[in-house]
C-alpha cells in the first residue's frame, strides 16, 4: 500500500454474481498421442494437448483463442476409428482418443496442402518483406517441399497502399482470415471480412477499399497477425536513408520507449533483454546527427497531463473522465467509433509527436539551426504513429513535427543493411539534453505505465511532497480491464486502464451507460506499446500463441529500467525543468498549449463522415 495517504483500492471487474455461475474446473481424460499416454482437460483441442508435451502439429489459420476455425487444413491428425483426417485445432480431446500426427496418409495431406497454397501464390521470396519470418515459407521448408507439382491460377491484384501505415497485398493472402479474426475478436473494429466466394475469395475492408477509406485505426495488429506479406507496414527506409546522406540535412532520432525492450528480439536476444546502450551505438553508426530518447517529452507529457488532470478534477479546462492521448490508435478509435467522448480526451499530443515540435523549436534555437533543414525520425513501436504524423494536426504549418516514422522491424532492417554487427556493438548513452529521461517516462511503455506515471507527479503537486511508495503494482499486469480508487489529498478518484480496443469498448460503453470516471488510459494494442503492430514478428509456434506472456515479459524489462533510475519521477527530470524555465515557462502555458496540445475530429464509423473539428 502507497504511503502518505496515498491509498489503493482495486475494484474487482467481476461481480460476485459472476464469480458463483463460473464454471467447475473441466475434468482430466486419459488418450493417446502417437502412441504416448497424454492427461488432459476435456474438451480442449488437439492442437493444444499434443503442444503441452512437446509435439507441435504445423497450422497456417491457428491463433489460440482467437481464430480457431480449421480452415487452412495443414494440421491435419488421423484418429484411429475415423475415416477421414481431422483437423487439430477444432478437434476436441476426449477419453480413448487415439491420435497419430505424423503417419504417411498425414504427411501426405498436409504436403499436399501446402502445396496447393503455393501453386497459386506469389513467391518472390528473396526480395519478400518477411523473407526468413514467413510462416508459409517456414512451413514449406519443415515439410521438405522442394517442387510444386501444381500450376494455379496466379491472382493479380494491385497493390493498395493509399495510406502512410499499412500496405496490403492480396497476391500474398492465403485466406487464414488471423487478419480478420484479431481485428473482430480482439480489436472490435471489424474492418475486415470475406468478400466473393470459391477462388476469388478475398479478407479485405468493405468494397475492396483502401484501409485509409474505411474506419480502419491503423493499430497494425493485423499485420502482427499475418503469417505471410499480405499485410506489412509501410516502410520509409529509403527516405531515411536519402535525408541520412544529404549534406544539407541535420537529422534527429528519437526512440519510443519500448525499442529498448524489444528490438534486441530481432537479433536473437530473449525476450524482455534492454538493450538501450546498443539501441544507441547503432543509430550513431546509422549516422544520425543527434539520438535522442522519446522517454524525454513522455515525461513531458505527464506534466501537461498532470496538471490537465488536476484542472478539471478542479472543474476546469473540461469534462471527466479525463481519457488519455498518447496512443494514436486509440484516438482514432475513439474519432471514428465513441466521437461523445472526444471532449474527454487529454488535449496533449502524444510523445513523438511532442518531441518533434520541441525539435524543431527550442532544441533548433539553442543549436542554432534553420527548422526547415532538420529532419525528425521517430523509432516507434507503431504504424499508428506512422498515421499521426501525416494528420495536419501535426504540424507548424510550415513544416511536420514528425518527418519520417520507423517501426521497430524497419529499424532492424537498416541495421542489417548497415552491416552492424548488433549484438556485439558497445553500450552508449542517449544525447544531451533532450535523451535525459526519468524511470516515469520508461513505463509509458506498457499498460498502465501512464497513470502511474501521472499520479506520481499529481501527488507531488497536489500534496507539495513526494510519496513514499511510489510503485503501483495494482495499475501492471496484463488483465483487460484494470479499475482503482486512488486518493489525491483527501479526494478519492476513480481510474481505470484498458489496452486493446475491444477492452476499451467495455469502458466507454460503461461511460456512455453512466458510471462514472475520473481518470482513464487506453491503449490501442494489447499490452500497451510493447506489443504495438510495429514490434518484431515471432514465427512459426510462438507466434501462433498470440498469448500476452511475451509482452508481459516486455513489460517487466521496461519496469526493470524503470527501477534502475535515479529519477523516478517526471517533475524531477533536471531537462524537463529546465525546459520550462528557458522556454515553455510553466505547463499549460499559452507556448506550452501551441507547441505541446492538439484537436480532435469526429470520424463516424462509416467512410465519408464529416464535422468539424473538436477542440
Amino acid at each position: 500500500m502507497p504511503a502518505d495517504n496515498l491509498t489503493f483500492d482495486p475494484v474487482s471487474p467481476v461481480s460476485p454474481e459472476e464469480k458463483n455461475t463460473r464454471p467447475f474446473p473441466a475434468k482430466k481424460v486419459r488418450f493417446w498421442i502417437d502412441g504416448r499416454e497424454v492427461v488432459a482437460e476435456e474438451g480442449i483441442s488437439i492442437l493444444e494437448a499434443a503442444h503441452r508435451v512437446g509435439i507441435e502439429i504445423p497450422s497456417l489459420c491457428y491463433l489460440k483463442n482467437i481464430n480457431e476455425i480449421g480452415a487452412c487444413r495443414v494440421c491435419l491428425v488421423e484418429i484411429e476409428g475415423s475415416r477421414n483426417l481431422q483437423a487439430a485445432c477444432v478437434y476436441p480431446v476426449t477419453a480413448g482418443l487415439k491420435v497419430h500426427t505424423r503417419t504417411p496418409r498425414v504427411l501426405r495431406a498436409r504436403r499436399t496442402v501446402v502445396e496447393l497454397l503455393l501453386s497459386d501464390h506469389h513467391r518472390e521470396c528473396t526480395n519478400c518483406i518477411r523473407n526468413l519470418n514467413c510462416e508459409l515459407q517456414h512451413l514449406a521448408d519443415t515439410l521438405g517441399i522442394r517442387n510444386i507439382p501444381y500450376t494455379g491460377e496466379t491472382p493479380n491484384y494491385p497493390i493498395y497502399n493509399k495510406n502512410p501505415f499499412i500496405v496490403r497485398d492480396y497476391n500474398k493472402c492465403i485466406k487464414c482470415r488471423r487478419c480478420e479474426a484479431i481485428c473482430s475478436k480482439v480489436q472490435e473494429v471489424h474492418v475486415y471480412a470475406a468478400q466473393n466466394r470459391g477462388f476469388n475469395t478475398v479478407i479485405a475492408p468493405a468494397f475492396m477499399k483502401d484501409l485509409a477509406e474505411v474506419a480502419c485505426i491503423t493499430c497494425g495488429q493485423c499485420v502482427i497477425a499475418c503469417p505471410t506479406a499480405s499485410l506489412v507496414e509501410k516502410e520509409f527506409i529509403d527516405e531515411v536513408w536519402q535525408a541520412l546522406a544529404d549534406p544539407d540535412k541535420y537529422v534527429v532520432v528519437q526512440t519510443a520507449p519500448s525499442i529498448q525492450v524489444t528490438l534486441g528480439e530481432v537479433f536473437g536476444l530473449p525476450v524482455g533483454t534492454v538493450v538501450t546502450g546498443k539501441l544507441v551505438a547503432s543509430l550513431r553508426r546509422l549516422g544520425f546527427d543527434r539520438v535522442f530518447a522519446t522517454d524525454f517529452t513522455a515525461d513531458l507529457t505527464i506534466m501537461e497531463e498532470a496538471h490537465e488532470l488536476l484542472e478539471r478534477l478542479e472543474g476546469r479546462g473540461g469534462p471527466l473522465p479525463l481519457l488519455s492521448s498518447c496512443s494514436p490508435g486509440w484516438i482514432k478509435f475513439c474519432e471514428h467509433f465513441y466521437p461523445e467522448f472526444l471532449p474527454n480526451l487529454s488535449t496533449c499530443k502524444s510523445p513523438h509527436e511532442m518531441f518533434g515540435a520541441i525539435t524543431k523549436t527550442y532544441f533548433a534555437q539553442k543549436e542554432g539551426l534553420d527548422p526547415k533543414k532538420i529532419v525528425v525520425v521517430a523509432i516507434m513501436p507503431c504504424t499508428a504513429k506512422k498515421f499521426e504524423a501525416s494528420r495536419p494536426e501535426m504540424s507548424s504549418g510550415d513544416w511536420k513535427d514528425v518527418d519520417f516514422v520507423l517501426t521497430t522491424r524497419e529499424l532492424a532492417r537498416m541495421i542489417r543493411q548497415a552491416g552492424l554487427n548488433f549484438r556485439q556493438l558497445p553500450d552508449e548513452e542517449y544525447d544531451a539534453p533532450l535523451g535525459m529521461a526519468s524511470g516515469a517516462g520508461t513505463i509509458f511503455g506498457a499498460t498502465g505505465g501512464v497513470v502511474e506515471a501521472a499520479v506520481r507527479t499529481a501527488y507531488s503537486l497536489t500534496h507539495g511532497r513526494e510519496m513514499g511508495i511510489i510503485d503501483f503494482e495494482e495499475f501492471r499486469g496484463i488483465s483487460g480491464v484494470k479499475e482503482a480508487w486512488v486518493e489525491l489529498k483527501n479526494r478519492k478518484i476513480k481510474v481505470a486502464i484498458a489496452h486493446g480496443t475491444g477492452n476499451a469498448r467495455k469502458i466507454l460503453d460503461r461511460m456512455k451507460a453512466g458510471e462514472q470516471f475520473d481518470y482513464v488510459e487506453i491503449m490501442a494494442c494489447p499490452g500497451g506499446c510493447v506489443g504495438g503492430g510495429g514490434q518484431p514478428i515471432f514465427g512459426s509456434r510462438e507466434h501462433k500463441e498470440i498469448s500476452l506472456d511475451y509482452r508481459h515479459n516486455r513489460a517487466d524489462a521496461l519496469y526493470r529500467i524503470d527501477y534502475s533510475r535515479r529519477i523516478r519521477l517526471s517533475h524531477e527530470n533536471p531537462a524537463v525543468q529546465k525546459i520550462y524555465a528557458e522556454f515553455l515557462g510553466a505547463p499549460l502555458s499559452e507556448k506550452a498549449k501551441k507547441l505541446l496540445h492538439t484537436y480532435y475530429t469526429p470520424r463516424g464509423p462509416l467512410p465519408g463522415y464529416a464535422a468539424n473539428p473538436v477542440n
